[in-house]
Formats: C-alpha cells, sequence, structure tokens
C-alpha cells in the first residue's frame, strides 16, 4: 500500500499510522489522568513518594498493555483496504450478498424481528447503509480513494473521541466511588435508560461533548498536519499474513502486560486503583461479575453480623435450624412442582387491580389456593428470582450466586435438601440452559437439568429466540413426572418459563387478544393458558392428588431496568394449589421469595435441617420483612421501614405505606433508625463477606 505524507512519498500503512498514533495518546492521557486522580483523592490515602512513583510506573505499562488491545478493532478495518472486492466477480457478490442480508432484515421471521423492540429498525438501517455505501464505490470508481480517506479519519477520530471522553467518565466515577471502573460500571450497562437520566441531571454533559469534540478535531488537525495518508495500492497476501502474526503476538504479550499489572498488590490499595487500567478494570468486572462488599459497603463486627443474620433467619449458633417440625408428617411424601413464570408482576393479575382480565387461569386458581398477598420479590433479574427460591437467602451484591464460578452451595440447596430426602429433584428450562449459568449452577446444587436439548423437535410446536413456548415446555414436564411418578419416588420439579419475554412470540390458535398479538399483555394471557392447561392435563395423571403446585414471578416485568427499589416494582403474585393438600388462604402480611420454599416444605411436613435464611411465615415467631435489591441497593423491608445499603456507603431509610391499589408511597426519613440499619447490615453482610467464607473452609 502506496502512503504519501507532506508530499514525501513512503510506504506506510495507514492502520498503522492510526494505532501508533493512538498507543501514543492513549499513554499520555492515562499519564495525565493519573496525576489527576492523585490530586483530587483523598488526603489521609498515605500515598507517599514510593507510591506516587510505583503508581506512575506501574500504569504507564498498564496502560500500553491495553493501548495495544484496543487497537483489535483496526484490524478490521485493515482487511477492508483493499481492491479485490470491486473487481467484477467480488463486487456482484457482496452486491447480492448484501442485498439479500437487507431483505432478510425486513422478513417478518428474522432474528430481529423475533428479538423485537428497535432491533429491526437497526440491521434495516446498517444492512441498507452497507449496500448504499458499497454500491457507490463498486460503480463510481473514482470516488473509492476520497472514501477510503474519509473512513480512515472517522475511525482516527472516533478512536480520540471515545478516549477523551471515557476519561472523563473515568474521572467523574472516580470522584464517586474513589476507584477505577467495577462492576457498578458494567451495572450501568444493564440499566442504561435511569443511568443516562442520572447522569444528564447530575453533570453538564453537553458542554463536556462540546469540549471533547473541539479537542479532539483539535488532536487530529495537529497529527495530520504531520502525517497526511491516502493509499494508491492494496496489500498483498504475504504482506498481510506476516504484519497479522506479528500483531497477533504483540496482543498476546499486551494481555500478559495488563493482567501482570492488574494482579500486582499492595498493603495501600489506594495505590492499587490509581496503576490500575480502567478499561482492564471494566472487562474484567464484565467477565468475572462481583462487586466486592468489602470495598463499597460499611462493615460491623463479623461476630455482630453473624449473631443478628442467625437470630433474624432462625438459625442456632451452629447455622441450622429444623422446619416442618410442628407438622404432621404425611404418610406419602407429596411432589412439589414449582412454576417460576417470567415477568409476571401482581398487576397483571385482576386481583391486584388489572381489568384486561389476561390472567383468567390464574384467577380462578387463586380462589382455590394460598395466596401470598404481599410477597416481594429479590431482585430484577430472572437469575435473582431462581437464587432466592433454589438458595433461600438474601440478594448479593453485584452478579446473583448463579452466575458466579464459585456457585456451589452444598446444603444451602433447596435441591440438594430435597435429594437428601429422597426426592428427584429437577430443573426444566425451555432454552438452552447455558445461558446465563443456569445448567451450571443448576446441576452442581442437587438438580438435575431438562432443557432444550432434551425436547424432541417432533414435539416443539412453536419456539423463538428463547427456546421452546411454555405449552411445549409443560407437555414435557408432564412426560418427566409421568415418569418419576412410575419410579416410586416423590419428585420436585422446578420450571423456568420463557414465553412472557421479548419478542412476545406464542403459537398461534390459543388466545384471543384485542390488541398488539406481539407484546407483554398477550404473552402473559398465553403464559396463562398454558398454565391452565398444564394444571387441566396434570389433574387426570394419578399422582394429582398428592402433588402440590407453587405459581410464582421471578421479577416484575417494570423492573427490568430499575436502579432504585420502589416497592410496587417488586410486588409478584405466588399461589400454592394443592386441594388435597393445602386450603385455601389469603396470607397478607409482608413477606420475601426466600420464604416460600421453606413455609412449603413446612406445610408439607417435610421435616428437614437446614440453613436457609427464609422462614416458615407461619411459624409463631415469624417476623415479616423482606429483601429487595438491585445489583447495587440493597434494601431491607421491615417494621414499614425500607432500609437501602448502597455502595456511597450511605444508609438510606423510607417510611413505606401501603395504598388499596396495592402501590406505597415512600417518605424519605431525617432521622434513620439505627437498628435497622444495623439489621439490614448484618443480613447482607453475612450472605456477602462470611457465607463465601464458610463456602471455602
Amino acid at each position: 500500500m502506496e502512503i504519501y505524507t507532506n508530499k514525501k512519498a513512503r510506504r506506510r500503512n495507514p492502520v498503522y499510522l492510526i494505532g501508533r498514533n493512538f498507543f501514543r495518546l492513549y499513554i499520555v492521557v492515562g499519564f495525565v489522568l493519573r496525576i489527576i486522580l492523585m490530586c483530587t483523592g483523598p488526603s489521609d490515602k498515605g500515598l507517599g513518594f514510593w507510591g506516587i512513583i510505583r503508581s506512575l510506573i506501574v500504569g504507564i505499562f498498564s496502560d500500553a498493555g491495553m493501548a495495544i488491545l484496543l487497537t483489535l478493532p483496526l484490524l478490521v478495518i485493515y482487511l477492508g483496504l483493499n481492491d479485490w472486492k470491486y473487481s467484477r466477480r467480488g463486487g456482484l457478490a457482496l452486491e447480492v450478498l448484501l442485498a439479500m442480508l437487507l431483505a432478510y432484515s425486513f422478513w417478518p421471521g428474522s432474528l430481529f424481528h423475533q428479538y423485537g423492540s428497535v432491533v429491526p429498525e437497526i440491521a434495516q438501517a446498517f444492512f441498507g447503509w452497507k449496500l448504499l455505501s458499497f454500491s457507490c464505490r463498486y460503480f463510481l470508481p473514482r470516488i473509492r480513494q476520497a472514501w477510503r480517506r474519509c473512513s480512515l479519519y472517522f475511525a482516527w477520530g472516533l478512536y480520540v473521541f471515545l478516549l477523551l471522553f471515557i476519561s472523563a467518565g473515568e474521572y467523574f466515577f472516580w470522584e464517586e466511588f474513589g476507584v477505577r471502573y467495577n462492576f457498578i460500571a458494567v451495572d450501568y450497562l444493564v440499566y442504561t435508560n435511569e443511568v443516562i437520566g442520572n447522569i444528564l441531571e447530575s453533570y453538564s454533559v453537553a458542554p463536556i461533548i462540546v469540549a471533547v469534540l473541539l479537542l479532539t478535531a483539535g488532536i487530529i488537525m495537529w497529527q495530520s498536519r504531520r502525517e497526511r495518508f491516502f493509499s494508491r495500492e492494496p496489500y498483498y497476501p504475504r504482506l498481510l499474513m506476516v504484519q497479522t502474526g506479528i500483531y497477533a503476538v504483540l496482543c498476546l504479550c499486551a494481555w500478559g502486560l495488563a493482567t501482570l499489572t492488574f494482579r500486582l498488590d499492595s498493603k495501600n490499595q489506594y495505590v492499587v486503583q490509581l496503576e490500575q487500567n480502567g478499561a482492564y478494570d471494566f472487562i474484567y468486572a464484565f467477565r468475572h461479575n462481583k462487586l466486592d462488599y468489602k470495598d463499597f459497603y460499611d462493615l460491623i463486627p463479623q461476630s455482630e453480623s453473624t449473631a443478628l443474620y442467625q437470630h433474624m433467619s432462625g438459625l442456632g449458633p451452629d447455622g441450622y435450624k429444623m422446619i416442618g417440625a410442628t407438622s404432621a408428617l404425611p404418610s406419602v411424601r407429596p411432589n412439589i412442582v414449582l412454576i417460576t413464570v417470567e415477568s409476571l408482576s401482581a398487576d397483571f393479575l385482576t386481583r391486584y387491580g388489572n381489568t384486561k382480565h389476561i390472567t383468567p387461569n390464574l384467577d380462578r386458581l387463586m380462589t382455590k389456593s394460598l395466596v401470598f398477598d404481599s410477597l416481594i420479590a429479590c431482585g430484577n433479574r430472572t437469575v435473582r428470582g431462581l437464587e432466592a427460591l433454589s438458595l433461600c437467602i438474601p440478594p448479593t451484591a453485584g452478579e446473583s450466586i448463579i452466575k458466579q464460578t464459585s456457585n456451589q452451595m452444598g446444603d444451602l440447596s433447596v435441591g440438594h435438601v430435597l435429594s437428601s430426602m429422597g426426592y428427584h429433584t429437577q430443573f426444566l428450562y425451555g432454552g438452552y440452559s447455558t445461558f446465563d449459568n443456569m445448567k451450571d449452577f443448576f446441576s452442581h446444587n442437587g438438580y438435575e437439568v431438562i432443557d432444550r436439548d432434551h425436547i424432541p423437535s417432533d414435539s416443539i410446536t412453536f419456539a423463538n429466540v428463547w427456546g421452546v413456548c411454555d405449552g411445549d415446555l409443560f407437555n414435557k414436564a408432564l412426560t418427566t413426572f409421568d415418569a418419576d411418578s412410575k419410579s416410586g419416588r416423590p419428585f420436585f420439579g422446578h420450571i423456568m418459563t420463557t414465553s412472557n419475554h421479548r419478542p412476545y412470540t406464542y403459537p398461534a390458535g390459543c388466545i384471543s387478544y384485542e390488541g398488539k398479538a406481539q407484546s407483554r399483555e398477550a404473552a402473559v394471557k398465553y403464559t396463562d393458558y398454558a398454565i391452565g392447561k398444564f394444571i387441566a392435563n396434570a389433574a387426570h395423571r394419578p399422582w394429582f392428588e398428592n402433588t402440590i403446585f407453587i405459581i410464582i414471578a421471578d421479577h416484575c416485568a417494570s423492573s427490568a431496568g430499575r436502579t432504585s427499589l420502589p416497592l410496587e416494582d417488586y410486588h409478584i403474585p405466588c399461589l400454592v394449589y394443592a386441594p388435597k393438600l393445602i386450603k385455601p388462604y389469603i396470607y397478607n402480611k409482608v413477606c420475601s421469595q426466600i420464604d416460600v420454599m421453606p413455609t412449603v416444605m413446612s406445610l408439607a411436613g417435610l421435616k428437614a435441617r437446614v440453613r436457609f435464611a427464609g422462614r416458615d411465615v407461619f411459624a409463631p415467631d415469624f417476623h415479616p420483612r423482606a429483601f429487595l435489591a438491585t445489583y447495587q441497593d440493597l434494601g431491607m423491608l421491615q417494621s414499614n421501614v425500607l432500609t437501602v445499603l448502597t455502595p456511597r456507603r450511605r444508609p438510606r431509610q423510607y417510611a413505606v405505606a401501603a395504598r388499596p391499589d396495592h402501590t406505597f408511597s415512600e417518605t424519605l426519613l431525617s432521622q434513620p433508625r439505627r437498628e435497622l440499619i444495623r439489621e439490614a447490615q448484618a443480613c447482607y453482610q453475612y450472605v456477602n463477606v462470611t457465607l463465601p467464607q464458610k463456602r471455602t473452609e
């Protein structure tokens, strides 16, 4: 490739120029940012002279490693710098391919349409632009060189802009939390809408963007005065192989360098944070899904935390308790079927104010069931609901235990406890259970995992990107439970549905819905239909009369993108249906998802020695309380007060009052109730700090 710079012809790779200039700029910006962070940090961190020197030197090596790795997208640009695609055959092939991809993006059955939201429009815009831009270059050869130069300058400018903008963001992140990017920053990707709104309200974003744009333009103009590039000839295959091989070796060395500097330790964690690279920390946090509780939340003495947690959980000094001790032991242990319904907010049901009657089957079952009227979900993600129902402990900070690598919980798992009592325990999911690490978690905690791989293709009537429809999943459950029943062992089947999830598609002809067919409410109505049909079919099975059915949501539909803790967005329905075993009853006291399985096991007379924090809500010593959390904010509701622990070490408390429409008012307390803060701290500290230590002993 022939590159010309300032009237002097030299052979240069334009992508190399972009990468080299970005590397230099990255080192300079990283060095300056590190000095700014030192100057704006607390004065009592004991940094010292050698701490400053170490932070700057190690920081340069850390930045150098990430600078090389961040140029990886330039390899894709480099591969596109060729002329073969403009040949007659190559160009026609690309034209046809892009036209087919554009047509596919408009097809209602495409993967883009299955996912829904704005994904089809994004795909259509992308493929439309690619087809238009390539057609212009293919049919108008004179514009190719100018187009290529513009593309290269755009890539160069984008690299510089993102570097400056993200560095500015890291300064504000440091100002707020005193650390480089971590899992809190990853969390911000999950809660994009609310976080962007908060940022817009908290900072002068527009002037910052304008300043960064002007600085970017200035840097590009300054660098371009020294080196302007445009290409005349494409690379040849041998040169491409050699250069790619060299770059691969550089990337491997860079990854090793970034990893090595990340793992360096120091007695002064302030030094460690300064010398690290924010981009690497962000990637590490994204992969490991961990928010270290000890670094971000107020701690109380561990002995006090353990004592309070055990007292509130009803555990003895050894960390265990007996459930079902006061219940009559059944002559035949009942089967238990736990149906966790995707995103089933309480307000979808008629009992909680819905006037569209989209859940006729659940509405009817509620009149014949034990109903938990004031049940609060533990989180706003599916894994949070599964964690609460399978482990019966308060939620952890950061990511759910299910998605963590160290997730073998032993006798803390419901599956393990019931399996040790002779139950055949199974987790049934209509999609591929590798999603969200479900397969790894359940298979290592006492469950047999049954997912889409176990459903024959001739048994699938409808499926989308998430898996088979709920009707097909329930049919698989029926055949599974029939086989379990013949074995003579009681069974525990935990079913996780998927149809009430974007793209909200389901089999035609099952329901009628006045409105948009591909909508959340229509999907809820289909799931209700599938549950009703499942219960009706199960009623004809010989195992039905000795089976307890639990129907509960994993989380609310409206809480999936929230960082705050509005109680009505955590209110979920739960009903326990067993016409021959449990009498209909409305339990209206506040309780938690973690209380469901201990309560049902006690009602079933299943005496067990457990470590659950969840309580039997009918026990005389049960004190109403509930746990609810996002990835960051950890809440506990009791005595009409919601206590919220935050990574900023500033607990908040709200006086809570229930309204007739099943919503809640939350008023910030000016005078905090210290004893409730202490109890919340004890519970969450035990689960996040003490419990992991016990698991590794």
